[in-house]
Parts: C-alpha cells; structure tokens; sequence
C-alpha cells in the first residue's frame, strides 16, 4: 500500500509555462550575429554619409584623385610619426 501513495505536487506546477530551454551556444551565436551585423550596419551608414559633397571621406577621395602620390607620400609620413610614438 506504501507504493501506491502519491506524492503531492509542488505549489509552482502548472502556475507558470515551462519554458523552452534554448542552447547557450545558440543563444550566444545568435546574440553575437545580432551585434555584428547592427555594427556593420551602422559603420557603412556612417561611411555612406561621410561620402556626401562636401563631407570629410568625399574631400579626402578628391585630393587622394587629383594628387596620388602627394596623398601617398602624406599618409606614409603619418605612419612613420605614429609609429615612432609607439
């Protein structure tokens, strides 16, 4: 007669939904796919804007197109200064 008791159920059964437990990794991979694409995203609306007449991306290709090695020899001479800061 012992075997036949049930055990009563606990106060939280069937309050609340079980909820579908999701795989950690998933979770992370999709949190982490999320984050880069808003980020890539943001950065080319960024670089879109910074293209328009006028804007710093626009004037720097203009000078970079009418003087190529000038623009060069410039962004060498950048590299060397912060470099030597290092």
């Amino acid at each position: 007669m012992a075997d036949d008791a049930k055990t009563p159920p606990y106060i939280y059964e069937g309050v609340e939904p079980v909820l579908e437990a999701r795989s950690t990794i998933t979770e992370t991979i999709t949190d982490v796919k999320d984050a880069v694409t808003e980020t890539a995203h943001r950065i080319g609306g960024a670089i879109e804007s910074g293209k328009k007449p006028g804007m710093p991306l626009s004037i720097l290709a203009n000078v970079a197109r009418e003087a190529p090695l000038g623009s060069l020899l410039v962004a060498f001479l950048l590299g060397v200064a912060v470099a030597r800061r290092r």
